[in-house]
């Protein structure tokens, strides 16, 4: 399977995905220490990708997202943006309820 087949599929098969530089328990870098600060305090279960881990995926998820940096965060799907965004998001509120919004639309199409 090509890298840009494994990135859609990672982004189908999880409805909140963190692509960061390192773990959410042990970041790598301070953005992506502060983006998953921000989605941890969504209180939902999500999945991440550590790209240093993953250099292909590092190489082609900017041009396949059509976003030059890390961490993205996906929902649903959809680019929701870089840590900037996050952290805007997160102190008005809005990421708390994009992301509950889609984990309970995720709960509920499993059950």
């Amino acid at each position: 399977m090509d890298i840009i087949e494994t990135i859609k599929e990672q982004i189908a098969n999880n409805t909140i995905l963190l692509y960061m530089k390192g773990s959410p328990n042990a970041p790598q870098c301070g953005f992506s220490a502060r983006a998953s600060q921000a989605v941890m305090g969504c209180g939902e279960k999500f999945a991440y990708v550590d790209i240093l881990q993953n250099p292909e995926i590092r190489a082609n998820l900017p041009k396949y997202a059509n976003w030059p940096t890390f961490p993205q965060l996906w929902v649903a799907g959809e680019l929701v943006g870089g840590s900037d965004i996050m952290l805007e998001m997160f102190e008005k509120g809005e990421l708390q309820t994009l992301i509950k919004e889609a984990a309970a639309k995720a709960k509920a199409s499993e059950a």
